[in-house]
């Protein structure tokens, strides 16, 4: 059985929804070898867009070379350097072969210890480098441009959990070091996305930050509302069943039009619809995937405070005027100035998004569930 909708990866061809603007947007940024942050909060669906993009710009421009990486489990400039060294060679290169001449034309001299993990059967590069003992210079940042120049080509650079930068010991010093060679690459764009939307504001929105200006920020709004009804209509009648627009829209509201819910949602109905899908049947669905979070948010609100507790409360509700003495006895917020510590650590959390006075809950499923089992209205 073929289920027609995805979430919790990179989605693809039929299963990429709408983002027709988003996608030109990135692919001419591609062509005009810009700098690029791509912004939105978690689950929005930037590394499908990346990934659609990238596939686009492949089919019509053959002179362009992209480098994908994540690096999440990096820890560490050194780890960093290691895997952009690592995942540079791989994806530029077509064969096992061309792997192995690669790693030795271009990065023999910048790395201390270079070992290639059996060529003739797998494609895939070891550094063979001790980190702590062994440091690898910085000198391999300007590893994409040296292929760019050589190879006659544009080079794409993207990387995922760019935030992740943020976290390390001396994070400004490392990234003016970034910046200071990549400003420098005539033949290289540097694509920088990731899941934390408060991080990635903070180095590229921070006038005080390496990174700020560094090139085009895109902010990814929400898919409209109208869109997803075509595209779930669509995939309900190429799987045999059925869903009126008016339902689809319906769907997609409860969630906020939130990509990764949307599908989510989508999928838990689809399967408890036999052939024409009704309002009681995603009703049900909708229900079924707060179940289905419970334990997690349990969990996570264990790991908050009383008081931050009672704060998202009162925004899941869409409390007004929170420094009021009615609210904040309502609420039990204690002080008026409280709130700004309180919506400062649940905004590093990456729990709400604040623009100006507008505060919002980030997860639309978070916020139902919170009114489900805490609400005080």
């Amino acid at each position: 059985m073929n289920i027609p909708f995805a979430y919790g990866k990179i989605v693809e061809d039929a299963d990429f929804t709408d983002r027709t603007d988003e996608t030109a947007h990135l692919m001419g940024n591609f062509l005009s070898l810009t700098n690029t942050a791509i912004i939105s909060p978690r689950r929005w669906g930037k590394s499908s867009l990346v990934a659609k993009a990238i596939k686009s710009a492949a089919k019509e421009q053959k002179d362009i070379l992209f480098v994908r990486m994540n690096i999440f489990k990096c820890d560490s400039p050194q780890e960093f350097y290691s895997l952009f060294a690592k995942k540079t060679m791989e994806e530029i290169s077509t064969s096992a072969e061309s792997l192995l001449s690669n790693a030795k034309e271009f990065i023999s001299k910048l790395l201390p210890k270079l070992t290639i993990s059996d060529p003739l059967s797998q494609y895939e590069i070891a550094l063979g480098v001790d980190v702590k003992n062994t440091p690898i210079g910085e000198d391999i940042l300007d590893l994409p441009q040296q292929i760019a120049t050589k190879k006659k080509k544009k080079v794409v650079v993207c990387i995922d959990e760019f935030q992740q930068i943020g976290e390390y010991h001396d994070t400004l010093k490392f990234q003016k070091t970034l910046r200071s060679h990549w400003q420098n690459h005539p033949d290289v764009a540097y694509i920088l996305y990731g899941s934390k939307k408060h991080m990635m504001l903070h180095i590229f929105g921070e006038y005080s930050s390496p990174f700020y200006r560094f090139g085009d920020m895109m902010f990814l709004p929400k898919i409209a509302n109208e869109e997803w009804k075509k595209y779930l209509v669509v995939r309900f009648k190429e799987s045999g069943k059925s869903i009126t627009p008016e339902l689809a829209g319906y769907l997609a509201e409860q969630v906020e039009n939130h990509p990764y819910y949307v599908q989510q949602l989508a999928q838990y109905t689809w399967l408890r619809t036999s052939d024409v899908c009704s309002k009681d049947i995603v009703d049900h669905a909708l229900q079924a995937m707060l179940d289905s979070f419970n334990l997690q948010f349990i969990n996570l609100m264990d790991t908050l405070t009383e008081k931050q507790r009672n704060f998202l409360c009162a925004i899941s509700e869409g409390a007004k005027k929170l420094s009021s003495v009615e609210m904040l006895q309502r609420y039990q917020l204690g002080t008026s100035g409280n709130l700004r510590i309180l919506k400062d650590a649940l905004r590093k959390r990456d729990l709400i998004d604040v623009t100006g006075k507008d505060i919002q809950i980030q997860d639309p499923i978070l916020k139902r569930w919170i009114i489900q089992e805490y609400s005080k209205m």
